[in-house]
């Protein structure tokens, strides 16, 4: 068995690993200074891109990477709970840590659960009431399953309360995510690099401050129905008519653009995707290079969730393509404003921001830079005792 570790960190997403890097940062800090181990479940699988995101935000190699690939969310689900058990049984450890809610989350709480190891769960209590969307089952069933939950926002541990968790498991910290961010910014390159790396021979395309869009896109309720995503399509090119567009594109999404014939919509990377060049297709970037594009633009449309409180946290207008989000303090006191699908809402939101600037709002309490130190005393104090002494 290797050496111990109180804590086993989990990761299997992009969005994890920016959850993951201020935590096993503040854990191994003086003064906290606890060991912890870190597992990739290698739900994320592409393997540059993971190198990637872990160089830039300064996360160590993971201790044990399952290699667990794609699949349905029950085949891939199914597939960590597998590889994760006998890291468990090797290990040994106080309690499993996971963040947010993709399949590694509540695969890896399962596993922990049914074995009685503690769960901590880390941006806990977030809800969008929309059952249909696989996150929130992995939200609502990994809250259920934890011992530890920590959130983002003060509202949250109302709806926990509501759904029968002790209050005294719930502790208000802040978003680790703006931990990331704030780290990040003082490093991030310049928006015109970015793209020139991707099109260095591209000179008519501005990225001055405030004179372009950014989009992503990669829900499945958006991109895996051909008539929803034509719609959107057309939609997207009639908001690049108003404002270029830079479209950093999910492979998910080019999959779904070329299996539904959308070139001559919006283009396909590695150029510009229409004869004027206002949409800018390039393929996925790194985490410096997605915040150096949105901390310039003049607006984000997106349906990531991450998006959402990143744009909050810069001020800069985010325009969300869902029904619904499970961040509804992005709204309340953020820059967000939710779109849905509907071609004439999103055009007549794009029109109000270039006409009158949008929508600023503030940065949330506790989003400040600090929630996972917050994370780590509380851990310290459970969990930072003689292995075989009392529990706190």
């Amino acid at each position: 068995m290797t050496d111990y570790s109180p804590i086993l960190c989990v990761v299997g997403a992009r969005p994890n690993f920016i959850k993951i890097a201020p935590i096993l940062s503040a854990l191994r800090s003086d003064p906290i200074s606890m060991p912890a181990r870190l597992v990739h479940t290698g739900q994320h699988y592409d393997d540059a891109m993971k190198e990637t995101f872990f160089r830039q935000l300064g996360i160590p190699d993971p201790d044990v990477d399952l290699g667990v690939g794609s699949g349905s969310h029950a085949a891939q689900t199914a597939e960590i709970m597998k590889r994760f058990e006998p890291e468990i049984d090797r290990s040994k450890p106080e309690a499993v840590l996971v963040v947010g809610d993709v399949n590694s989350t509540l695969a890896c709480a399962l596993v922990a659960a049914k074995k009685g190891i503690p769960v901590i769960h880390v941006e806990a209590g977030l809800r969008s009431f929309d059952r249909t969307m696989p996150e929130e089952i992995n939200r609502i069933l990994t809250d259920q399953l934890s011992d530890l939950l920590f959130t983002t926002e003060r509202d949250a541990k109302v709806q926990l309360v509501k759904e029968g968790i002790r209050p005294k498991k719930v502790h208000f910290v802040g978003n680790v995510m703006i931990d990331s961010l704030t780290s990040a910014l003082p490093k991030i390159p310049k928006a015109s690099d970015v793209v020139a790396e991707q099109f260095p021979e591209l000179d008519d395309f501005s990225t001055e401050p405030g004179s372009y869009g950014v989009m992503t896109l990669h829900r499945p309720a958006n991109v895996d129905d051909p008539e929803m995503f034509e719609r959107i399509a057309q939609t997207i090119r009639d908001v690049s008519r108003r404002i270029p567009l830079i479209f950093p594109v999910h492979p998910r999404t080019q999959a779904r653009i070329k299996q539904f014939g959308l070139e001559m919509l919006i283009g396909s990377p590695p150029r510009p995707g229409l004869p004027t060049g206002r949409i800018l297709m390039m393929p996925p970037v790194g985490y410096m290079e997605i915040l150096s594009l949105m901390a310039g633009a003049k607006m984000v449309l997106t349906d990531s969730g991450g998006i959402q409180e990143e744009t909050t946290a810069l001020g800069i207008p985010c325009l969300t393509m869902r029904e619904n989000t499970e961040r509804p303090i992005t709204v309340e006191q953020g820059a967000n404003t939710i779109v849905g699908t509907d071609p004439d809402v999103i055009l007549s939101e794009v029109n109000a921001i270039l006409q009158h600037g949008g929508k600023a709002g503030k940065v949330p309490e506790l989003w400040d830079g600090q929630a996972a130190l917050r994370i780590a005393r509380v851990l310290k104090q459970r969990y930072g005792k003689d292995r075989a002494g009392l529990k706190g």
